[in-house]
């Protein structure tokens, strides 16, 4: 009993618990931290495209509705010189083959087309 320890009524062995590392194990370790430290990278590479990819098409969404506000702002100071431009005039009485192709999304003229036909608008 002279190498065992005597701590606290309990008896303690000297040396460390487990198994030692052989060096094989260290290489595998080596080998599997390069690993997931590739697959992190390539994780990160994939995660920065998708996000580019969306504030790409968000930065498009919003050159969109900037160009579609401008129409409108443009419609507004035509109306209020007392002219009324030829696409309001289309949505109002309906004709959406007299609005020109780059004037205005179709979703935007169905969607007043519905506000006007409906006696909401």
């Amino acid at each position: 009993m002279d190498d065992n320890k005597m701590v606290a009524g309990k008896v303690k062995k000297p040396g460390k618990r487990g198994r030692k590392p052989a060096k094989i194990d260290l290489k595998a370790k080596l080998e599997r931290s390069r690993q997931s430290a590739r697959e992190c990278r390539a994780r990160k590479k994939l995660r920065y495209q998708y996000l580019e990819e969306l504030v790409s098409s968000k930065e498009r969404a919003i050159c969109a509705l900037r160009e579609e506000l401008e129409m409108y702002k443009q419609w507004c100071s035509a109306m209020d010189q007392g002219k009324i431009p030829s696409e309001i005039k289309a949505l109002l009485t309906g004709d959406e083959q007299k609005l020109p192709q780059g004037g205005s999304s179709t979703k935007t003229s169905k969607n007043k087309n519905n506000i006007s036909s409906n006696g909401q608008g």
